[in-house]
């Protein structure tokens, strides 16, 4: 039996209209995220996210780069949505999430991006940083499903979800693939003024594992629904990976797809940080690979099993 996304059923039933007036009228004294920023963001107002009535995109294209399950042969069509609610110091896209970059976009013309992506035979659409714009997109997805857009929405975030809006997206997105990037709140406060940042990120993991299960793949090894979790290990283990890969394994599941991802290198603020102003060290990726194994996490990306194989 062909997959259908699950938004085609909210569709049908009219539910996903509604989903999109809840969530919009939580931008009245924006509550859409933990910042609870309180200003109206309907009449432009902006708070943390520096993002009024309208979501801005910085680009949108097949991306080949993302976690093996959602590039397969022809990508995933990602959608990068500029600014952020975490802002992270050291954030890789510094030019996009904190600079901006991008036009402010109509929902009908966001409606048109899945479209082409889907014509350009990409397996998903993928919204880069989407946790401000929660509503945008659900007015935007109706328009694009009636347009014939027939393949998985993944939520590709910080992780610093609130799960009051993750449970209007009950049904939504297909995929949720959040980031963990900070056990204690110490280094979360000193990085992104988060210093709640785990107690949110376990709760908003949580509620995404609750209503999409472990990541489920087809035939093509193409994910089609579930959670991928991704975790960047950082110097000096100011991330806390042990303590984050031990909780996946128990607070969520054994089975979690997970990307352990080794890329970190210093931009934006972080050049003046004594503790990440430097690349990460091969040691340092292996001992976080060992604490994957001892977790009891076995489905790594395949990009991960490669650098364990041939690491030096």
């Amino acid at each position: 039996m062909a997959f259908v996304p699950s938004y085609i059923e909210l569709l049908e039933r009219g539910v996903l209209e509604k989903r999109k007036e809840d969530a919009l009228s939580l931008m009245k004294a924006c509550s859409v995220c933990p910042r609870d920023c309180g200003v109206d963001r309907l009449e432009g107002e902006m708070g943390v996210c520096s993002t009024g009535r309208r979501a801005r995109v910085a680009s949108y294209n097949s991306h080949f780069g993302e976690e093996s399950p959602l590039v397969g042969r022809h990508g995933s069509g990602t959608i990068f949505i500029s600014s952020c609610n975490l802002l992270c110091g050291f954030c890789q896209n510094y030019e996009i999430s904190h600079g901006r970059e991008g036009v402010d976009v109509e929902p009908e013309q966001m409606a048109e991006m899945m479209i082409q992506l889907q014509r350009r035979g990409c397996h998903n659409i993928n919204f880069v940083t989407p946790t401000h714009v929660v509503p945008q997109i659900l007015e935007a997805l109706p328009i694009a499903v009636r347009a014939g857009l027939r393949v998985p929405l993944v939520y590709n975030s910080s992780g610093y979800d609130k799960k009051e809006t993750l449970e209007i997206l009950d049904g939504v997105f297909d995929i949720y693939m959040p980031d963990f990037k900070f056990w204690d709140g110490k280094w979360a406060d000193r990085y992104c003024k988060a210093p709640d940042y785990r107690e949110v990120a376990m709760g908003a993991i949580k509620e995404m594992h609750r209503q999409v299960g472990d990541l489920i793949l087809d035939e093509r090894g193409i994910a089609q629904r579930g959670l991928l979790v991704r975790h960047l290990v950082m110097p000096n283990k100011v991330a806390g990976t042990g303590e984050i890969l031990d909780f996946l394994a128990k607070g969520i599941s054994a089975n979690t797809y997970v990307n352990v991802m080794d890329q970190y290198r210093p931009c934006g603020e972080a050049y003046d940080d004594e503790f990440i102003n430097r690349r990460l060290k091969a040691r340092e990726f292996r001992q976080a690979m060992d604490e994957a194994k001892k977790a009891g996490l076995d489905r790594l990306d395949k990009r991960d099993v490669i650098r364990i194989i041939f690491s030096p």
